[in-house]
This record gives C-alpha cells, structure tokens and sequence, in this order.
C-alpha cells in the first residue's frame, strides 16, 4: 500500500496541474505522513539534495553555455560548418546538424542548441528552397546531441541521481561516440532524403574568406579544447572545468568577439538565475521524494518485479527501453532522471550492465522524448522558433524518430560505444 500512496499522491498532484518540483516535494511529505517518518527527515532530505559540491557544475555550464548563445558563437559555428559541408546537395542540413555539434559541446543543452541554431538556420533554409518543416525536424533532431556530447547537464544530474557512484567526467567521456554515431545517422538520413527530394546544393566558400570565418570560430571551438583537455590531463576535475569554460567565454565574447553589450550582461545573469533556480528545486525536491521511496523499498520492489519477468539482460533492458520511451513523452527529462535513476539503477545492476552504459541508454531514451507530444520540450521550441503548428512539425520528424531509435539500440545492446572511450582514457 505504501507504494501507491507516494506514486499515486504524486500523479494526482501531476494531473491536477501542480509543477513538477513540488508535486515531488508534496508526495514526499504525504507519504512520510503515511509510513509515520517525522517531517523534519524530508527537510534535511530537501537540504542534502542540493548541498554537493558535484552540482556547481551546473550553473557554470548553463552560464557559459548562455554567454556564447547570446554573444554570436551560434552564428560563427553555422559559418565553420557551411565551410566544412555546406557545398554538398542538402548541405544546409548538414551545416544544422554539424553546428549543433558544435554547439551542444559548448552549451550542454539541447534547448539552448535549437533555440540558437534554429534562429540562425531555420530562416536560411528556408530561404534557399528547404520546406520550414524539414528545416525545424533537422534542428530539434540534431539538438539531441547536447544531451551525449560533453558538457551534458543531464549526465550531472545522472550523476546525481545515482548517488554520486557515477563520477561525471565518465559520463562525459561516454557520451562522445554516442553523440556522434547520432550526428553521422542524421546526417546520412539527410543526404538519402536531400538526393530523393532534390534539395540544392551550397556554394563553395572563396579560400580567404573560409580561413577568416574558421579563424574567427576558433576561439568559440577552444571551449570545448578546454572542458575536455582540462578533465583528460587531470588539470581540474569536470566541476572546475565549468567555472573555467565560464571564464574562458566571457573572454572571448565581450573582448574577442565583442558583439554583447556590458549592460546586457545583468539580464543574462538574471535569467540564468531564474532557469537555474527552477532546476535546483527540482533537484532539492527528487531527493526528499527518493528518500522516502527508498523507505518504502520501492527501488527493491521493481528490481523483484523486473527481474521476475525474465533472466535475460536484452529482454530487461528491452523493457526498459518502453518503459523511458512512454514516460518521455508525459514528462520532462530532469524530472525523469531524478525520479527513474534511483528506481532502475538496481534493476541494472543486477543484471550485471554498467551504471555509466545506462546512463548513456537513459540519455537517448529521454532524448527522444524531448521532441515527442505532449510535454516535448524541445519541440515546442523549434516550431515557436519555425511559427509551424507542433503537428506540422512532428510529421516531418518521422523518419528522424526512426534513425534516433536505430542509435538507441545500437547504444543499448553494444556497450563499447559508451565503455570504451571511458576505459582507453580515464584507465589508471
């Protein structure tokens, strides 16, 4: 009974329109009523949730990755990327796809990438003879990245929610090949359907002028030099390495690039701290709401159920996958995360798969669901972005859904591609 207390009270707080956070909060302190735990334990739960030091990496990251959306770096990586690829049939697809790589390396957030890439892109392809909806479906689908490629908040928060058994530089590391086997699946599906559909090929930039605008992205792409370089060669750990990157955009935004104005600088701010402030409740709630799951033994309960149903690690992990692939689309990532990783990393383990494998499999899963109906993040803004109705737009995602899932079951069931990179270069 004590299970459907806590899950129930929190769906019904969810369905009656509370946020998420503190229908969290609320069904923690129901269910402490519940099972007879003083109030006083969910407060210290609450304070503990985000007194760790691991979580500073967070507001550096969306800083960082802030200053440089806001300060031209997005405009300057679609530049690089037309250089590399844009003379290609459908080469403005690549160039989306290839600049959210960029991008997603430096800003960490598939949000950021789509609403920075896709001001930027999203007009120009539809003004060289791309249809807006095929535009919007390339820019969300290849914001994706930002979850994989390092500096992904959501892996710190993985990171977290697992306990802090998970080290964040491992999850970083994991995600390169994962980000990029996605970046090379769309950008293969986008050649395919650029040569079916005839889209046009880009010019040729003039030798001169593509060393000027690779010189000038250059300090852009050092961020990402620096975020990696300095966790690899054990200069500062993935926590320092944020409030580096902070640094180091600052630097090149307003005395390199100098395209942000000084008294622009405290709105930034501002609105970091505002979408900061929302993640951290988040946070300081899920941790009060897996205490009291964890007192009810709920984790053990599923681990029982699962495990119950089959031996098999591909069944399980199959199951899993539907599992993260309905909730994606009714809720929001984070939220997923923090409630989800305490639940099934058990499962997981169990049945012998890596803690750092699955958080890759989680990142994809929930990927996906950032640009699925009804609660797709990610989607909403790119056809905000486009001015297209959400339909619209998810009929033109279709096949991008499909090459998405191919990756998620490559990730899934070929554990290298998360492990190998981890273990050739964080091995002592």
């Amino acid at each position: 009974m004590e299970p459907y207390v806590l899950l129930g009270s929190f769906f019904v707080l969810i369905l009656i329109g509370t946020p998420v956070a503190y229908a969290m909060g609320m069904a923690a302190l129901i269910g402490a009523w519940y099972i007879d735990i003083p109030l006083d334990a969910v407060m210290i739960a609450i304070a503990n949730g985000v007194n760790k030091f691991s979580l500073l990496a967070i507001p550096f990251f969306v800083l960082a990755g802030a200053i440089m959306a806001e300060g031209g770096m997005a405009r300057r990586l679609v530049a690089f990327a037309n250089v590399l690829v844009g003379f290609i049939r459908g080469g403005l697809s690549l160039v989306n796809i290839l600049a959210s790589t960029f991008f997603g390396a430096i800003s960490g957030s598939s949000m950021a990438d789509t609403a920075s890439v896709g001001a930027v892109l999203i007009p120009e392809m539809e003004r060289k003879g791309y249809p807006r909806d095929f535009a919007t479906a390339v820019t969300v689908s290849g914001s994706v990245q930002a979850i994989l490629i390092p500096p992904s908040h959501n892996a710190v928060i993985y990171s977290l929610a697992a306990g802090g058994t998970v080290s964040i530089a491992s999850l970083f590391i994991a995600g390169v090949l994962p980000g990029l086997l996605l970046g090379l699946t769309l950008a293969v599906m986008c050649l395919y359907m650029a040569r079916k559909r005839n889209y046009p090929k880009g010019d040729v930039i003039p030798l001169r002028e593509a060393l000027k605008i690779c010189v000038d992205a250059l300090w852009g792409l050092m961020t990402m030099v620096i975020i990696l370089g300095g966790i690899l060669s054990g200069v500062f750990t993935a926590t320092e390495s944020a409030s580096v990157a902070v640094v180091w955009a600052f630097f090149v935004t307003m005395f390199i690039y100098r395209d942000y104005k000084w008294n622009e600088l405290p709105k930034l701010v501002h609105r970091t701290v505002k979408t900061l402030s929302i993640v951290m409740i988040l946070i300081a709630f899920a941790a009060s709401f897996g205490y009291i799951m964890t007192l009810m033994q709920i984790p053990l309960q599923i681990t029982t159920a699962l495990t119950a149903l089959s031996d098999n690690r591909y069944v399980i992990l199959g199951l899993i996958n539907v599992l993260l692939l309905v909730l994606g689309t009714l809720m929001d990532m984070a939220p997923l995360i923090l409630i989800l990783t305490p639940i099934l990393l058990p499962v997981i383990t169990s049945i012998g798969v890596d803690p750092v494998h699955f958080g890759m499999i989680m990142m994809v899963n929930l990927g996906i669901g950032l640009l699925t109906p009804p609660v797709g993040g990610v989607l909403f803004v790119g056809a905000a972005i486009a001015k297209l109705p959400m339909e619209q737009v998810v009929k033109a995602l279709m096949p991008f859904f499909g090459a998405m899932l191919l990756v998620l079951i490559a990730v899934t069931y070929v554990p290298a591609l998360s492990l190998w990179l981890p273990g050739l270069l964080l091995a002592k």
